[in-house]
Parts: C-alpha cells; structure tokens; sequence
C-alpha cells in the first residue's frame, strides 16, 4: 500500500477467534491487481512435461470422474514442479513482456520506495514512536523510532532499532518482518521487551526471537531469551519469565488446520521441551490460544478455543480469581474494555441482533446464574439497521470508538467509559467515497486517536486528535498525489441481482465518462468471510489505470461485511452462488449503462477473491459473456481438496465439508471441476507464490496446468512468485514486478486497439 509503509499498526488486543483470515491483502487488492497482456503468439512449448495423458484425462477432474492426475503439482518445492513453475512463469513475460523493463515497473517502484510515503507508527512504547518503513535501500525493511516532537517535523531522525536487511545479509535469508509481541508489566514499568516476528519470504510460519528495545538487539538464548524455531506459532508473555506458546511442539500439537491445538507455559532458562501444557483443544479445532494481558491496570488471562472459522469458546480468568467459562453464543466474539466485557453478536441473543455490540460488567457477567440475570447485566452499543453495521472499533484509556458502515458510507461513534457505564459523546458521519478512521495512539496511557482520512481519489492524511473533540486534529502527514485524479470521480451505485437484492457498488472514473462501452473497466471483488470493502486511496490503480482514462469498479457483494453478519451469511456454504450472482449483477450494470462492454471488463480479486474471480472464468453466467480479462491471484480453486492443504481445513466454516453431503453445492462453485474443452475462455493470468503457507499454490497450478491440457494455452498465463507468501510479494521490487505484470496483462487485453472494435 503506498499509502502506509507499517504492517504493524497494532490496535490493543480483541479477543475473538485467531483462525486466520483468507483475507484480501492490500499488496493483492491495491497493488498487485490486474495486468494485462500481449497475445504474443499462440504455440507454448511445455520443457518441464506433466505426466503423459490422453485428451478424455486432461479434462479430469469432472463432476462425474473426480481423479485428479495433477495431484503431484501439489509438491510445493519439488524439482519437477519447481522446473514446471519456471517455465510457466518464462511463457507469460515472454508473452506479456518483462515488468521491469516497462516504465510502470519504475513508477510503481518509485511510489513504494518514495520517502513521501506515511510513516504510520505501529507502538508508543516508553514516549518513543515505531515505526516500520521499507523503501530502495532498506528493501526488507528497518524498524526506527522517535519522539513525537520529532515525528511532527516534515523530516524526522529516526533512531535505527532493527535493520532487516543487514540481519538477512548477515545470516542468508530474506527475512520479512511479522510483528512484535510486547512484555508489558503494567503502567510504570519501564517497556523494555518484545518478541520479534519474522518469516522467512512472507510466509505464515514465523521465527520469533527476544529483542532488547534498550541495547537495541535480540537477547542470546545463553544470555536466557527465548527464541521459537519457525513456526505457525502463537505467542504472549504472561510475565517476564513465561511465554505462553503453541504451535512449536510438533504435528501432534496442531490442528488439521495447521495451527496449535494446545497453550503451554515455557520458563525462562530451561529448555523448551521442558515447558508445560497448560490447555488443549481437539485436533479437530481450527486453533487453540491463550493470551495473558493488562487493560487498564486489570490484568486478564483468556484461553479459547476456535471449533470452526465462526466459533469458538472461551474461558477467562481475572486476576486472581479462577477460570471460567464466558457464557456467550459460541458464534460471538468477546473483548475487554476496563473491568466491561465486550461481546459482538453473529446471531440474535437475549433480544439483541446479529451484529449487535453489549458491554457488561466482566464479574457479574461472569458470576450470574442464569441468562435473565446475564440479559439484565447487558448494555448495547452497537444496533444494526437494515443499512448500517458495525465494521471495527479502537479504544483509547477511556473511549471505545466505533466504525459503522451505513450504506457504506463510514460513520464514527465515540462512547466514552466513566463510573462504570458508557456514554455515547458524538458521531462523525463520513461521505460516499471517502474512509475517515480512528485508532489509538497508545490506548493504556491516553485518550489520543491517529485520524486518517482518504478515498480513491484523495491522498491519505494523517492527523492527532483527542477522543473528546476527534474533529479538531492536528495534521501531521499527507500523502502527495500520487497520480494525477483531476476530473476523476467516485459515484456509487447499485445493481439488482438475480434474486433482486440490491448490491452496492464504486465507480471511479473519469468525469464526463463517454456510455457507448468504450471504457476498458477493472471490476473488483472479495465477497467472503465477513470483510467488508471500502473506498481507499491506491496510487498504484491511478498511476496504472485511471490516469490512462480508464475506470475502477468496486463491488460490495454479499459473503462480505458491508451490511453486518446478514451480508455475510447470505453466501455462506450453499448459498456460495448469491456471491457469484451479485458479481455478475455488477458486471452486467456497468454494461447496460454504457461504461464499459464485455470485451473491455476485466475483473480481479485474489485470496477468496481468486475464487470469485475463478468462478467468473468457469460461470456459464459469466466467462466471456461478461469479462473480456482475469486476474485470479493466490486463488482456491479446487474445493474437492482445499481442506487438505495447508490451512484450508480452517474454511470449512465459511465453504463446507467436501467429504460430507457438501460436496453437492461445492462441486458447482469449484473451478476446477468445471472447466470443459468446448468452452472458449477469457484470457486469464493467474498468480501465486510458492511461499505462500496459508492458500496452496497447488491451486493455481492445476487449474492452469488443466487449462493448457484442454488447449487453452494461448489465452492462459501463469506467474509465481518463489517468494511472497499470501501476500503474493516480499519486498517492494517483487510488489512493483507483479502489479506491472498484471496491469500489463490487463492493458493489453482490455485497452488493445483491436479490442473490442
């Protein structure tokens, strides 16, 4: 994202469930969209040969044969398949041409690396200010840190703490910055311990290791830090001398989803054999965790267990008190704020919605009897309408403030915490295409909010304000235009789909848009576990793409957020195809009004959205009927196996079980499977990374792989990263390298002279 340049920016600690997201990446959405490609000749000689087979097999599998013979593509880092990957990848920048040597390549680089970027701060520990930046010299990235008297300058000396770079020089890997974990002793106590996070080429796997943030490196395992080998970990200090750790004691302590099943207390100086189980959960959980912390002063201790992707259940110990269980809906998430438990509702409860929010004192919620004492102890402060829902909140020492979606359009809500109750100060009501939003400066200490402000076409501002008054800031960053956006425009509109509900979406575009089909058109989607997409500004869509004239659609589809849990599980499992139906309403509204035509539509979405967009490409409904392009990045793409691989088990919750009755619904929504030799495709460029620890990149290359067997090869493209985890990239030259690569793809297939005329 060109606009932040710290994939920390940590909000204090929600408790809900820790499965994690196969969520939209900013690296997918706003920057390593769509490309476009040159049709460079049609013959793609195959050096690396798949295992021989006959034209009935290259169609396998179908709904009637499910034997895949392209199961060995599954191997990540084979030989064979890595010779595979390798000439897959030469095929498409051959034909697309070499990203680097194009002048978007160095713009987009230009924008990544450029020193005007934001420096979003990520922690307030002892008064100084972190931050994490990455630009040309510091390719892996450097953790710094000043104060704020500094930070207000235009140019601020930063103090090095951690230089990714030379620690990647230094031991031969490329490491990528994962976060920190802070060892935080209550208020006085001097912060002087953190755990640091780091993957090696952006995978979910981590090694975390003891980092001294006064001597300004990490603490040797013989000096008594600890040090986790790499794993998909979970980590908390409970005090200075014990982690709570999971997920480094072998397969026999994670999930089928590939996360921990257990919570173990690991003392300083011993080894970590020696640590002791604490908690466990069942191999079938999506994940176990526990957690010990402070809010307020009021120290916690959490452990959970996530039995799907949406439920889960809690124990909870305060202070000293004893263990006990939360008795909330096992689809609800739970937080603290002070001594107030804050619960958020998935579905209706003692008379409250789905997608409400109630407070309620943490021991007498605890300690009541039954649910007419528990109902009597509720507050609300959060109820959904049929257009606005609860999309995400930051607290402050003694605010919780709220961000509400109505219609899509943000509206901020701040209740303040006193004498034990909450009160609702003020609302802040945003406009159609812009995204103001609030987090905590340092929410233990102080009632201050970082404000930031922008939209498709307005540059991100930055700014320190107070709790009390949020509307009188002090601007401290702003982003410069990146691109140029005079006469371009953001309207919202919606489009009925088949079943008549009405879906929302974003056109950005030039003012005075010509309605005669003529635009070529970028449509974007997710559509999936309950995440919502809103208006933001991307230098990299208006430097690639609406600078050239062209538009950018964004649609806010059910199996989203946009309108709370309702949205969302309107697509869920067997209602997966309302997605899919309110994508191609989108589609076919921009056709009838005239902004684009089916051969200038292209469409991208990568993660969930690479299923989406997968799903476009096999859709009787839509395929060349509607999209003239697609971009399908670190997809799903075969729902007979996503819960075999890596963490697929933990989606089940939002797709289904294929070895269950399951599969009648999942085989109409798996690409794979329904791809046929008569169909003519659209051009597609499908993109991974071999890193990739949470979506298997065998996804994406079967359903390549059948592509080419069924001799769609000159309109198919292939590229992988052998870095970048979900993210699709590690660094920014890879990020650069793949945007350009995809905007290409898209730029020569929807904006050709000989498209669509």
């Amino acid at each position: 994202d060109p606009g932040g340049s710290d994939p920390e920016m940590l909000t204090r600690l929600r408790l809900c469930s820790a499965a994690i997201l196969l969520a939209p990446s900013a690296g997918l959405r706003l920057f390593a969209p769509s490309a476009g490609l040159r049709l460079r000749g049609s013959a793609r000689p195959l050096a690396i040969a798949a295992p021989s087979m006959s034209m009935a097999d290259a169609a396998l599998p179908t709904l009637e044969d499910l034997t895949d013979p392209r199961e060995w593509l599954e191997e990540v880092e084979g030989d064979k398949q890595i010779g595979w990957v390798k000439e897959q990848n030469a095929d498409a920048v051959a034909r697309i041409g070499e990203p680097s040597d194009k002048p978007l390549y160095g713009r987009l680089l230009e924008i990544m690396e450029s020193d005007e970027k934001i420096p979003y701060i990520g922690r307030v520990l002892n008064g100084l200010y972190y931050n994490f930046w990455q630009d040309e010299t510091h390719v892996q990235g450097i953790w710094r840190r000043c104060t704020l008297d500094e930070y207000r300058k235009a140019e601020p000396e930063w103090e090095l703490v951690l230089d990714l770079d030379a620690l990647s020089a230094e031991s031969g890997v490329s490491w990528v910055w994962g976060g920190s974990t802070l060892l935080d002793e209550g208020p006085g106590v001097r912060k002087d311990r953190v755990m640091v996070s780091l993957s090696r080429g952006g995978a979910d796997a981590k090694v975390s290791r003891e980092f001294d943030l006064d001597a300004k490196e990490f603490v040797a395992v013989m000096d008594g830090g600890f040090e986790l080998p790499e794993a998909k970990s979970q980590l908390s200090y409970k005090d200075r001398d014990t982690l709570l750790v999971g997920g480094v004691f072998g397969e026999g302590e994670m999930t089928d989803s590939g996360y921990p099943r257990s919570v173990w207390e690991w003392r300083r100086g011993t080894p970590l054999a020696e640590a002791t189980k604490v908690y466990e959960g069942e191999q079938s959980d999506v994940s176990v965790g526990g957690f010990a912390y402070l809010d307020r002063g009021r120290r916690y201790e959490l452990r959970y267990r996530s039995l799907t992707f949406y439920t889960s259940s809690y124990e909870l110990k305060v202070g000293e008190a004893a263990w006990a269980p939360i008795p909330i809906p096992a689809d609800a998430n739970v937080g603290t704020f002070a001594d107030q438990l804050l619960v958020t509702l998935r579905s209706a409860w003692l008379g409250h919605p789905a997608g409400a929010l109630l407070a309620a004192p943490a021991d007498g919620f605890l300690g009541a009897g039954d649910d007419a004492a528990r109902s009597a102890l509720l507050t609300p402060l959060f109820t959904p309408t049929e257009t606005c829902s609860l999309e995400a909140s930051t607290e402050t020492k003694n605010y919780l403030v709220l961000s509400c979606l109505d219609n899509v359009v943000t509206e901020c809500r701040f209740w303040r915490y006193a004498d034990g109750a909450f009160s609702l100060e003020r609302c802040l009501k945003g406009e159609v295409g812009l995204s103001p939003s609030f987090s905590a400066v340092d929410a233990e200490t102080s009632d201050d909010l970082w404000r930031t402000s922008d939209g498709y076409t307005q540059p991100t501002t930055l700014a320190l304000a107070a709790a009390s008054s949020p509307d009188a800031a002090e601007a401290l960053k702003a982003l410069p235009a990146f691109y140029e956006a005079g006469g371009v425009t953001t309207q919202q509109f919606t489009a009925a789909s088949a079943d008549g509900t009405a879906v929302p979406y974003f056109l950005v575009s030039k003012e005075g848009l010509p309605l005669d089909g003529s635009t070529p058109t970028l449509l974007y989607g997710y559509g999936g576990f309950e995440i919502s997409l809103t208006p933001s500004y991307s230098a990299g869509i208006g430097a690639a793409w609406l600078e050239k004239g062209h538009a950018y659609v964004q649609a806010n589809i059910r199996g989203g957020g946009e309108y709370g849990p309702r949205w969302h599980q309107a697509a869920l499992k067997e209602k997966r195809s309302k997605a899919y139906e309110d994508f191609e309403a989108v589609a076919r509204d921009l056709i009838s009004r005239g902004v684009t035509s089916p051969a200038k539509l292209g469409c991208q979405g990568g993660s969930n959205g690479g299923l989406l967009t997968g799903n476009m490409l096999a859709r009787p409904t839509a395929g060349s009927t509607l999209f003239g392009a697609i971009v399908c990045q670190v997809p799903l793409l075969d729902m007979r196996r996503f819960h075999k691989l890596l963490a697929g088990a933990s989606w089940m919750g939002e797709y289904g079980d294929p070895d269950t009755d399951d599969w009648s619904f999942l085989q109409r929504y798996s690409p794979y499977h329904n791809l046929d030799e008569a169909t003519a495709y659209p051009p597609i460029l499908v993109t991974t990374s071999t890193r990739d620890d949470r979506v298997h990149p065998g996804h994406a290359r079967k359903l390549v792989s059948k592509l080419l067997d069924l001799g769609k090869g000159p309109s198919t493209f292939y590229y992988e990263n052998i870095e970048g985890g979900h993210g699709g990239a590690a660094n920014n030259k890879q990020r650069a390298f793949m945007s350009t690569l995809a905007y290409s793809f898209l730029e020569q297939t929807l904006a050709s002279k000989n498209r669509g005329e």
